[in-house]
């Protein structure tokens, strides 16, 4: 069933045009993302479609009967009253129906009443009625949700009688989102719901939004996040939208096919086009071929001429060299506390950092982490225990409150201020691969975006040449490309990092370790996010396990542990069968399409003449071929 409809939908603000000749189509079920640079639209498409926002022309249709949730980027929940009553207050017409229930209850245990044959009937029918509109209506269901919710979003330790003007920020933005999920409008909007979101809460939310009966509507720079709740992709680029299939990854699969695609067609055009012309040039004076070139003519004139392929918009351009190299011992922690005046925040911690090591620290919020990184780089001093540092090692560190800059300065002296020496030339060249140009760098620092104080603080870290990074949420308030930017970047750090983030894929592509941290330990698991959420796994597994196993005796322990040990092994070898099979099949994928340029080479003229290229490419197919054969016999063997 189609829930909305846009139709050629136009926006300015002012003289710009914003978005132009949008459509876009929500079906039930429907999960959508609405992709693209920070300030191509896709908020104001998002307040559009909500209804906060007009548009300048095009249509939105929508049955009456279709509802729609809107959850804009950090709104807080206002409030005077408690958490619970404010979660109640989305079920008043669930609670008047049950007052009403309780009330048909008393008129039926009055002796009057039940004496009163009719009056009896009538009142048992309504109740019944009633009865039947509060069950079918999630009357006994309610109260449920709302702790469901809540637990959800991490207010399990919470005294739910608390009040709302009472939290946090953080807070008042996930209770707002909570409210909105209790409400379940058929189209829900989510503008940025990731931020304030530790690792654990949006593992739960996406849960909870991959079951939503409903059709869900998404900007998110959380790519993670998209690729496991989104089954559609909008991007807007250039005021305009385009629809890609599939996730978030397919989304980016499909742009790059779709780019190479539509660049060999043109350029096959542009080369028809100039083959044409030379002909025309070299042909149309002379009396014996004149006629033919009128021919080629006309038809260069009928040939429907191809646009330039719109490649990526331009980029930020980070590169994170060292000014000498560390020694191998980078940070020691030993015994480590850490806190403010007020108490200790986290205890008992140890770590130990070697060179070139990527290290990714999580935890819940309120665990202590941007805590440790502060005190790490003497923000604030240690309470007790002791780190050291490596010899020649020199600290970089970002702050995620630096996205808060406010200076008066222009963006060309906050630079410039911090490294005298350098000339303007290398200060205008450093703020250009940070996307600032032209008049860009005399704009004041306050006046930034959030996205503008990010680059500009990563801009002065690039400066720096430390050999150890320590970066809290360095992901915050970037767009998608400009993470892709900053993640190859730190892929290609000769340094040693040390980083916080709930960015999932980010954690994915950058770490070689995680450490889970929580208020009294930190524990290491060697590997990247997957891994760890493996091997967390397979702990909750071992202690389920652990607990239902209560053996009386050694000798009935024995065959638990071996049933354990067997069902673990043969998890074990189901993930290395799962893996092997995707590793299959993207080679599979890889080689074909190595096929599919091989031959297409052997069809241009300059190749297939060439009878040791041809020859050259013709081996390369069948050996292809040969291996795409056997690694299929071999997917069907595992798939048996």
């Amino acid at each position: 069933m189609i829930l909305l409809q846009v139709q050629q939908l136009t926006k300015h603000f002012g003289a710009e045009l914003i978005l132009s000749n949008i459509k876009l189509e929500i079906q039930t079920r429907d999960r959508i993302a609405l992709v693209g640079r920070n300030g191509a639209g896709k908020s104001t498409l998002l307040k559009i479609i909500a209804g906060i926002l007009s548009h300048d022309s095009g249509n939105i249709l929508k049955p009456k009967d279709v509802t729609i949730g809107y959850l804009a980027q950090n709104t807080g929940l206002e409030s005077d009253l408690s958490i619970m009553d404010e979660m109640l207050s989305v079920f008043s017409h669930l609670r008047n129906m049950e007052e009403n229930l309780r009330r048909l209850e008393v008129q039926m245990a009055d002796p009057d009443v039940y004496e009163d044959a009719v009056q009896y009937e009538r009142i048992t029918k309504e109740y019944d009625v009633l009865q039947n509109d509060f069950k079918e209506s999630g009357g006994y269901q309610f109260e449920a949700d709302i702790r469901s919710i809540l637990h959800g979003l991490n207010f399990h330790d919470f005294d739910y009688e608390t009040k709302i003007s009472a939290l946090s920020g953080g807070q008042k933005t996930r209770l707002a989102l909570g409210k909105l999920l209790l409400t379940k409008p058929d189209i829900l909007i989510l503008d940025e719901p990731t931020n304030h979101l530790d690792i654990h809460t949006l593992s739960w939310l996406e849960q909870y939004l991959q079951s939503y009966n409903g059709a869900i509507l998404i900007v998110s720079h959380d790519r993670y996040f998209l690729d496991k709740v989104v089954n559609q992709v909008y991007e807007i680029s250039r005021q305009n939208i385009k629809k890609f299939p599939g996730n978030y990854s397919s989304y980016l699969k499909q742009k790059a096919e779709q780019f190479e695609k539509e660049m060999k067609q043109f350029e096959k055009q542009q080369e028809q086009v100039a083959k044409l012309e030379d002909f025309i040039q070299r042909n149309i004076a002379r009396a014996s071929t004149t006629k033919r070139a009128q021919s080629r003519r006309k038809q260069l004139q009928r040939m429907e001429l191809l646009e330039r392929p719109d490649g990526d918009e331009k980029s930020a351009n980070m590169l994170f060299n060292i000014e000498k190299q560390s020694g191998n011992e980078v940070l020691k922690v030993n015994d480590l506390a850490i806190g403010y005046k007020e108490g200790v925040v986290a205890s008992h911690l140890h770590l130990h950092l070697t060179r070139e090591e990527s290290t990714a620290l999580v935890g819940p919020n309120g665990a202590g982490k941007s805590t440790f990184l502060k005190t790490i780089v003497d923000k604030l001093p240690s309470l007790s225990g002791e780190f050291f540092l490596g010899a020649n090692v020199s600290i970089g560190y970002y702050d995620q409150e630096q996205a808060n800059l406010t200076s008066n300065k222009t963006v060309l002296n906050e630079l410039w201020d911090d490294y005298p020496s350098s000339d303007e030339k290398e200060i205008r060249t450093a703020l250009g691969n940070f996307l600032f140009s032209g008049d860009d760098v005399l704009k004041p620092v306050y006046a930034l975006s959030g996205g503008e104080k990010a680059r500009l603080a990563l801009a002065k870290l690039m400066m720096q040449k430390a050999n150890f990074l320590i970066l809290d949420e360095p992901t915050n308030h970037l767009d998608l490309d400009s993470k892709e930017v900053l993640e190859n970047a730190l892929i290609d750090y000769p340094g040693t990092l040390l980083f916080v983030s709930h960015d999932r894929y980010f954690i994915n592509r950058i770490a070689s370790k995680v450490v889970e941290m929580t208020n009294s330990s930190m524990v290491e698991y060697l590997g990247d996010y997957d891994y760890y959420v493996t091997k967390k796994q397979e702990q909750k597994e071992l202690a389920e396990l652990e607990k239902a196993a209560v053996p009386s005796t050694k000798e009935t322990a024995a065959p638990d542990s071996s049933a354990y040990y067997n069902d673990k092994e043969q998890k074990k070898k189901e993930r290395q069968k799962r893996r092997r099979i995707e590793e299959i099949e993207e080679k599979i994928e890889n080689l074909e399409l190595e096929i599919e340029e091989a031959e297409d080479l052997l069809c241009q003229p300059e190749v297939f003449q060439d009878h040791e290229k041809s020859l050259e490419l013709q081996e390369r197919i069948e050996a292809c071929q040969s291996e795409v054969e056997q690694l299929i016999q071999e997917w069907e063997n595992l798939h048996s």
